[in-house]
């Protein structure tokens, strides 16, 4: 009875690949979060993952992600300090992106323009980052 339940309850995960493009420098780390709804733009992300930074394309992968929709954030850590720096508190002084190259407009973008679903299977997204400063 207990091995019913627990099959019950088991959850379908599979990898997920995120390519980002447009990293400008190989200087520090590529950050990436993927965000349900209701943590979407905030730092209280589920799943985080990093890679060194590759200038041109670099690659970020979550070896389990439960299946469901996400919006996925990244920044490229430039100086290592594991944060998105900003100018006023505001402007992001590093490279920065969404999911489904969603637009930034003088806000962050919609919910509804960054989300995606991530199936059972293994998948694979990309979207480019922007830079609205000069380099470090």
């Amino acid at each position: 009875m207990i091995l019913a339940v627990l099959a019950l309850v088991a959850v379908e995960t599979a990898p997920l690949t995120v390519s980002v493009s447009g990293v400008r420098s190989a200087k520090g780390r590529v950050h990436v979060a993927l965000c349900p709804k209701d943590k979407f733009l905030s730092e209280a992300c589920p799943y985080e993952a990093s890679a060194p930074a590759t200038q041109g394309v670099t690659l970020v992968t979550f070896p389990a992600v439960v299946a469901g929709d996400y919006a996925a954030q990244s920044f490229h850590d430039e100086n290592s300090n594991q944060k998105m720096d900003r100018i006023f508190g505001k402007i992001p002084k590093e490279g920065f992106g969404f999911s489904r190259d969603a637009k930034v407009r003088f806000a962050p973008p919609a919910w509804s323009d960054a989300v995606f679903n991530h199936g059972p299977a293994p998948q694979a997204i990309h979207f480019g980052l922007r830079y609205m400063m000069g380099g470090q």
